[in-house]
């Protein structure tokens, strides 16, 4: 089939490749023009803006957007809806807050244009081994898109989940499971690192990945992390969210069910921006090995920092002088005693 996908950021480029590999016709649109260059090159038809997108589509056109969720999206969906005609399809593949969905879809209908959201969930990985897609929306639109859907998803990757809105709903509770079960191997791996038997983490991660109750494919990247850095003294321990996790829990509040773990998880991530532990070093690398998001290295020489007695954590400072900091007696922890 043929389809534009507008936004060639760390999934877009890739998804594109994937469509590519599997014979469709893509044109790629993005405001910057290098990574529509490489698209070119990889056999794509390029386009310089959604307008010249839009025109390279014989109709019914289907646009398959992977841009920032919130503003950006609505600017783009808005955009959409005075360039398209009755017919075409938008295709929301973003992070998007499902709350977002329907003022889309309405936007588009009231010009005959169709809409569905897609959750996108395998990351930079998503090239070699493909994209699980959740999709909301319209059966007669999904059958639409179906040849693409295959192309860019493993075997049984992915699934009509619902109606419009339904899709990047379950992307969010996904996202907020991710966040817990980052969180609980992020904590167990620091436990064994405080303890006085000097694992080899790197092998006990593959260790447990043989037949092991909590094998996965969280742990196979949390192996690859340690080969690489088995101090994970190359990143700093702040780790960001996407918003997906916020809105999990917010809706478990507003639905009344209970979700401790997930809400857990996602204020850890909120303290890891105060102080730099082993286990949110942890939780940045696995989020950098799955979905290749930015992380923040550890730049300073290493006489800057002292080893955690017992432990041998790094610890990083703040820039006061190193008087300003006293050891903790029985733990061995750097603190900051002083204000900020």
């Amino acid at each position: 089939m043929q389809l534009a996908m507008v936004g060639l950021g760390r999934m877009g480029l890739n998804m594109t490749y994937r469509l590519l590999k599997g014979g469709h016709r893509v044109v790629a649109c993005n405001r910057s023009p290098q990574p529509v260059r490489k698209a070119v090159k990889a056999g794509a038809v390029g386009s310089r803006s959604l307008e010249e997108a839009v025109s390279k589509l014989k109709p019914p056109r289907v646009v398959w957007l992977m841009v920032p969720a919130g503003a950006v999206t609505r600017a783009f969906v808005e955009k959409l809806s005075g360039l398209l005609q009755p017919g075409d399809l938008v295709i929301d593949g973003g992070n998007s807050h499902y709350v977002d969905d329907a003022e889309n879809e309405g936007k588009l209908a009231a010009k005959g244009i169709r809409y569905m959201d897609a959750g996108v969930s395998g990351g930079i990985w998503g090239l070699k081994i493909g994209y699980c897609l959740m999709l909301g929306g319209d059966p007669k639109a999904f059958k639409r898109v179906e040849s693409a859907l295959k192309t860019l998803a493993p075997k049984d990757g992915y699934a009509l989940v619902g109606p419009v809105g339904a899709g990047h709903y379950s992307k969010m509770v996904h996202n907020g499971i991710e966040y817990g079960m980052m969180q609980a191997y992020a904590e167990g791996f620091s436990l064994l690192k405080a303890a006085p038997y000097g694992y080899d983490l790197r092998r006990i991660s593959a260790l447990w990945n043989q037949g092991s109750v909590v094998r996965s494919w969280l742990l196979e990247l949390a192996e690859e992390a340690f080969k690489r850095d088995p101090e994970l003294k190359g990143l700093k321990g702040y780790v960001e969210d996407s918003g997906e996790g916020r809105w999990t829990v917010l809706s478990a509040i507003e639905r009344g069910v209970p979700t401790p773990a997930l809400a857990t998880a996602l204020f850890q991530r909120f303290y890891s921006r105060e102080k730099d532990a082993f286990a949110n070093r942890m939780l940045a690398a696995l989020r950098n090995e799955f979905g290749g998001h930015a992380v923040l290295p550890s730049r300073r020489p290493r006489s800057a920092y002292r080893a955690e007695r017992g432990g041998g954590h790094a610890v990083l400072p703040s820039r006061r002088p190193r008087s300003a900091y006293r050891a903790e007696r029985g733990g061995g922890h750097s603190m900051n005693r002083a204000s900020r």
